[in-house]
């Protein structure tokens, strides 16, 4: 919790630096508040809980405050909910049968990209900063089928204490505004911290695509 205080605080410190920066500037672009959404294409570096891992498909959502600094550049603070992990599935044929078993680890996070955007032209824009995230739930989803045929699932909490409730990563997108209030967003963020605690084996992080919609108010 006091790191997602730490977290938050940052954005709003960020956000009134900016906020004077542009008053003292000159710049007449008012800060624009909006909420976006989109789908996350998630991967854990390497897991050895997930043998064959494979890429999980999940949202994420949130707000933003987009702070103009100068005529092509500005800073964008955002609070999400993430949701990331990774999925495995497996299919074994058994005297003629065809048993498929899927398997996700579903790591839910709040984090708080704070992007630093430079426009090439006004409606396109290039960003990177860093991201921190906050571990909210832990689980594992499992399904099973014979033949297409589903034989039911289930969700496995898992223990918290386990991983490290904090989470950091470095982000690198774009995007491209149609109008002046909506537009289409791309990020990847690259993990950098492990997501377990007293790991003896190599890192494991986090990593996700993202894309999405964005809109202004």
């Amino acid at each position: 919790m006091k790191k997602l205080i730490l977290g938050l605080a940052v954005t709003a410190s960020s956000l009134a630096f900016a906020q004077q920066t542009s008053s003292s500037s000159g710049s007449s672009s008012p800060v624009q508040f909006g909420i976006k959404a989109g789908m996350n294409v998630a991967s854990l570096s390497k897991d050895q809980g997930l043998d064959d891992q494979k890429s999980k498909i999940g949202f994420n959502a949130g707000v933003f405050a987009n702070i103009p600094v100068a005529s092509s550049f500005s800073i964008q603070p955002e609070v999400l909910y993430s949701d990331l992990g990774a999925k495995v599935t497996t299919k074994d044929v058994i005297l003629g049968n065809t048993y498929t078993t899927e398997s996700s680890r579903n790591l839910g996070y709040i984090t708080v990209p704070l992007m630093f955007q430079y426009k090439f032209v006004p409606n396109f824009y290039l960003e990177a900063g860093p991201e921190f995230g906050f571990l909210v739930s832990a689980k594992d989803k499992f399904k099973s089928s014979t033949n297409g045929n589903s034989n039911g699932s289930q969700t496995a909490e898992l223990n918290k204490d386990d991983f490290n409730t904090f989470n950091f990563g470095i982000g690198i997108g774009a995007g491209y505004y149609f109008t002046d209030n909506i537009g289409l967003t791309a990020r990847y963020v690259a993990g950098a911290t492990d997501i377990y605690k007293n790991n003896n084996g190599d890192a494991v992080r986090n990593n996700v695509f993202q894309v999405g919609l964005a809109f202004k108010f």
